[in-house]
C-alpha cells in the first residue's frame, strides 16, 4: 500500500547493524532475491515452531487461526516503509521484528496459510509471502509488488487466497482513479528511476477498469453482523489519486466490531478500543472499508 507523507520514516541506518542475507532460491520460488536478517529468520522459525505445537488449529477455521495468529503479533513494534530499504533493486524483504500495517496483514495470511497446509519449513515461508506479495506471485521489479492494496485484493483474489465480499454487504461501488504515487513521485525513492515510474504508471491506468465496492463507515454499524471474525479490513479514502490508507482484520468484542491492526499512532500490533464504526467517524479523509475473506488453501496454478 502506498506509504503517505504523515508515516513514520524507517530509519535505513539500522540495516548497517546487523548482517544481511543476500541469496536466490531456485526456480520454485521465480529465483527471488532475498533481504532477511539473522534476527528475523529467527523470528520466523520460532513462529512457524510454535505454530506446529498448537494442536487447536485442527479445530479452527483459516478466519479463526487469523485471529489467533493475528493476536500473537500484538505488541509488536510499528515500523513503516520496511520493503522500500533497497532503492536499486526489488528484493522479498522479510521482517518481524518491525511491522506496518500491511505487512502485518500479509504475515498474519502467510502464517494462517501455512498452518491449514501443515507447512512450517523457512522456504515454505517465503514461497508463502513472496505468491501474496507479488503480482502473479512473482518477485521481478520494483512495479510487480502490489503497491495499491484494492490492487492487492484484486490480484491475490485471482489467486484464490481471498474473495471480495464488500459487494454482498453494501453494494456501493468505490471509484478506483488510482495516481497518488506517481503524481508523487518524489515520496518514493524507487520512482525516481524512469523505468520504474513509466511501469507503474502503465499499471496504474488498469485499474479503473475494475469494479470495487466498500461500506460506507457511516453504514459499517449496521453490518457488522454480516463481517466475520478474521476477515481482512481495507479503510478506503477519498485522498485524490488514492484506495487504501490503512489495513487490519476484524475481531468481535463485546457484541462491536473491532479492529486488529499495526497502528502507526499507538507505534504496535493492538486492537482498537473502540468499536471500528466509531474509529472510523472523526476522521474526514477515510470514508469506509473493503471487506475480504480469507479461502481456505488450495493448490494455486501460476504461469511460470
Amino acid at each position: 500500500m502506498p506509504h503517505l507523507a504523515y508515516n513514520i520514516p524507517f530509519k535505513t541506518s539500522f540495516f548497517s547493524l546487523v548482517f544481511l542475507w543476500l541469496f536466490l532460491y531456485n526456480s520454485s520460488i521465480n529465483q527471488a532475491q532475498i533481504q532477511c536478517t539473522a534476527q528475523d529468520k529467527t523470528l520466523v522459525l520460532e513462529k512457524l515452531t510454535y505454530f506446529k505445537s498448537l494442536k487447536q488449529f485442527d479445530e479452527l477455521t483459516i478466519n479463526e487461526t487469523a485471529v489467533k495468529v493475528g493476536k500473537s503479533f500484538l505488541g509488536t513494534e510499528y515500523v513503516a516503509k520496511t520493503l522500500d530499504i533497497n532503492e536499486n533493486g526489488e528484493e522479498l524483504v522479510i521482517n518481524l521484528h518491525g511491522l506496518d500495517c500491511t505487512t502485518f496483514l500479509e504475515n498474519v495470511l502467510v502464517f494462517s496459510r501455512l498452518i491449514k497446509q501443515g507447512k512450517y519449513e523457512f522456504e515454505d515461508y517465503v514461497r508463502e509471502l513472496e505468491l501474496v506479495r507479488y503480482r502473479d506471485g512473482k518477485v521481478e521489479n520494483y512495479n510487480s509488488r502490489l503497491h495499491y492494496f484494492s490492487d492487492w485484493l484484486y490480484e491475490n483474489e485471482q489467486k484464490g487466497l481471498i474473495k471480495q465480499k464488500s459487494k454482498t454487504i453494501a453494494q456501493t461501488p468505490f471509484k478506483n482513479d488510482l495516481n497518488f504515487m506517481t503524481n508523487n513521485r518524489d515520496k518514493y525513492v524507487q520512482l525516481g528511476n524512469e523505468v520504474n515510474y513509466e511501469e507503474l504508471k502503465s499499471t496504474e491506468k488498469t485499474f479503473t477498469s475494475r469494479n470495487y465496492y466498500y461500506i460506507p463507515k457511516e453504514v459499517i454499524k449496521d453490518h457488522e453482523k454480516e463481517i466475520k471474525n478474521g476477515d481482512l479490513i481495507a479503510i478506503t479514502t477519498n485522498i485524490k489519486g488514492l484506495d487504501i490508507v490503512h489495513v487490519g482484520f476484524a475481531i468481535h468484542q463485546n457484541g462491536r466490531l473491532h479492529l486488529l491492526h499495526a497502528s502507526s499512532k499507538q507505534k504496535k500490533v493492538v486492537i482498537s478500543t473502540k468499536p471500528l464504526h466509531d474509529y472510523l467517524a472523526p476522521t474526514k479523509y477515510q470514508t469506509g472499508i473493503m471487506v475480504a475473506e480469507i479461502l481456505s488453501p488450495r493448490p494455486v496454478h501460476l504461469e511460470k
